[in-house]
C-alpha cells in the first residue's frame, strides 16, 4: 500500500438490493399486489412471496452488514407496499416499515440509499393502464416519489429513481414496466423509455428545488462493449450500442437532452415516443449530483451477426459473441475488472460528475452442507480485482468515485427468481422450492470483506 492510494474516510462501502428480492411479506400490513406477487414458481425459479423474509429479519441482516464494516445499504421502497393501488391512498403501515428500516440503519451508522422503482409495478396500474405506457402512471409515480422524498429526505441523502434505466431502452422493458398488452414495437419501447425518463427528471428537479442537502443521480446497467475485431463495422456497432444504452441516458440525466444520434434515428424511422414541448422544457432543467451504474460483465459484439436494418437497441440480442480473452462465470458472463475501470474512467471523463458503482458482484452456484463454511474464493477474487480496478480509475486515471456497493451480498433470488444464482457473502438457507429455515450463514468472503473494509480498503 502507498499513501497516495488511501481512499477518503467518507468513502461509501455497502450492499444493494430490491424490495421484491428481499422483503417477502407480500400480503402483510396492507401491501397491494405488484406484478411480481402473481408470478408463479417454475421448475427452476421460485415465487416472490417470501424472498429472504427481510421484512421480519432486517435487524439481523443489518447487523451482518455492520459486521462487514459496511456503511451504506441501498434499498428500494416498494410502490405497492406504501400505495397499494399505485394511484390511491397511501398505506401508513407500509411507510412505517421503511421508517423502521431506515432508522435501524442509521442507528448502526449505515447510510441509506433509496431506489424508487426496481421493476415491480403495482398490479392495478399494469392491468388498468398498461404500466408506463400511460401518462396517468407517470403522474401516479411522480406523486408516489414526491411523497417518499418529502417523508424520508431528512434521513436519506442519496436517491436514485429507476434501477438500470437503460433496460427500458432494450427488450427487457416489456418485462419490467407493467406492460401487459401490445406488440412490443420500437414505438412502445421508446415511449415507455421516455415516460420513465420524465419520471426521473421530474423527481430529480423536485429534489433540487426543495431539498438542498439531498443528492440524486441517474443509474444504468453499464454496457461495456468491445468490438469482436478491429473491422470498422464491428467498432462502429460497439460505439452505437454505447451511445444508445449508456450516453443517451446520462445525457438526459445531466440536462443535455437525448443523444443527437438517437434522435436522428427516431426521426429517420418515424418512431413515435410521445415527447411534448412541456417535456422538453422540463428536460432542460435536469441535473445529476452523481452518475450511478451496475457492472457485472463486459460484452463482445460482432457486426456480422446483427440482422440488416436492426435497431441499435437490439444489437446485443444476436450480435453478442464469446470473449476470447477473459474467464466467464456459470452463466457465461465475462469476468472483466479492466472493463469496470474503463466504465468509471470513461464516464468521469465525459461528464465530470462523481461516479458511483452501486452494483457489482458475481453469481455462483453454491450449496451449504449444514456444517462447514462455504469457501467462495472465486467471489473474493472477483471483488478484490474489481475494487483494485476502481482504485486504479481513481488514483491512476483521476476519476472521482463516491463508493462501492456490492449486489445481494446477503443471498437473494436473482432478478429472474433463481435462488441458486447466489451473489452473497452470506448464505441464506433456502432453495427455489424449499424455504428451509432461512438461516444466515457467513461465507469465507464475509470475513474477507470484514477485514478489507475495516481499513477502508487501504490494503488493496
Amino acid at each position: 500500500m502507498t499513501e497516495k492510494r488511501k481512499l477518503p474516510s467518507t468513502f461509501l462501502w455497502g450492499n444493494s438490493v430490491s424490495s421484491m428480492q428481499t422483503e417477502g411479506a407480500w400480503n402483510e400490513d396492507g401491501k397491494g399486489l405488484s406484478v411480481y406477487d402473481v408470478r408463479p414458481a417454475t421448475d427452476n425459479t421460485s415465487d416472490w412471496h417470501v424472498a429472504i423474509d427481510e421484512y421480519h429479519r432486517y435487524d439481523e441482516d443489518l447487523d451482518l452488514l455492520k459486521d462487514m464494516n459496511m456503511n451504506m445499504y441501498r434499498i428500494q421502497i416498494s410502490w405497492s407496499r406504501v400505495c397499494p393501488d399505485g394511484d390511491g391512498d397511501f398505506n401508513q403501515k407500509g411507510i412505517d416499515f421503511y421508517d423502521r428500516l431506515v432508522n435501524a440503519m442509521l442507528k448502526r451508522g449505515i447510510q441509506p440509499m433509496i431506489c424508487l422503482y426496481h421493476f415491480d409495478m403495482p398490479l392495478n396500474l399494469a392491468k388498468k393502464y398498461n404500466g408506463f405506457m400511460s401518462r396517468h402512471v407517470v403522474d401516479a409515480f411522480v406523486r408516489f416519489g414526491k411523497k417518499m422524498i418529502d417523508h424520508f429526505s431528512d434521513r436519506v441523502k442519496y436517491w436514485i429513481v429507476f434501477n438500470e434505466h437503460n433496460l427500458y431502452f432494450q427488450d427487457e422493458v416489456f418485462n419490467i414496466s407493467g406492460y401487459e398488452s401490445g406488440d412490443k414495437s420500437l414505438d412502445d419501447m421508446y415511449t415507455i423509455f421516455h415516460h420513465t425518463m420524465m419520471c426521473h427528471i421530474q423527481l430529480a428537479n423536485y429534489i433540487h428545488e426543495n431539498h438542498s442537502d439531498v443528492k440524486i443521480g441517474g443509474m444504468l446497467a453499464y454496457q461495456q462493449i468491445y468490438p469482436a475485431t478491429s473491422k470498422p463495422e464491428d467498432v462502429w456497432a460497439a460505439k452505437q450500442v454505447q451511445e444508445f444504452l449508456n450516453f443517451n441516458i446520462y445525457d438526459a440525466d445531466t440536462g443535455c437532452g437525448y443523444s443527437p444520434e438517437v434522435m436522428q434515428y427516431v426521426k429517420n424511422h418515424g418512431i413515435q415516443m410521445d415527447i411534448t414541448d412541456e417535456d422538453k422544457e422540463i428536460m432542460k432543467k435536469a441535473k445529476a449530483d452523481f452518475l450511478a451504474f451496475s457492472y457485472y460483465s463486459s460484452w463482445v459484439l460482432s457486426s456480422d451477426k446483427i440482422p440488416d436494418g436492426e435497431a441499435p437497441n437490439h444489437y446485443l440480442n444476436k450480435g453478442g459473441v464469446e470473449s476470447k480473452y477473459v474467464k466467464t462465470n456459470d452463466w457465461g458472463w465475462a469476468i472483466d475488472p479492466l472493463g469496470f475501470r474503463n466504465a468509471i474512467t470513461t464516464m468521469y471523463n465525459y461528464y465530470r460528475i462523481p461516479i458511483f458503482p452501486i452494483e457489482n458482484g458475481i453469481g455462483l452456484k453454491e450449496t451449504w452442507d449444514g456444517e462447514h463454511m462455504i469457501e467462495d474464493d472465486e467471489r473474493i477474487t472477483y471483488h478484490r480485482d474489481h475494487i483494485k480496478a476502481m482504485k486504479d480509475a481513481i488514483f491512476d486515471d483521476g476519476a472521482k468515485v463516491l463508493g462501492y456497493l456490492g449486489w445481494g451480498l446477503i443471498d437473494i433470488p436473482s432478478s429472474h427468481a433463481d435462488m441458486e444464482k447466489r451473489y452473497g457473502a452470506v448464505y441464506v438457507n433456502r432453495s427455489n422450492h424449499d424455504l428451509k429455515d432461512l438461516k444466515r450463514v457467513p461465507k469465507k468472503s464475509f470475513y474477507w470483506f470484514q477485514k478489507v473494509l475495516k481499513d477502508n480498503g487501504d490494503e488493496l
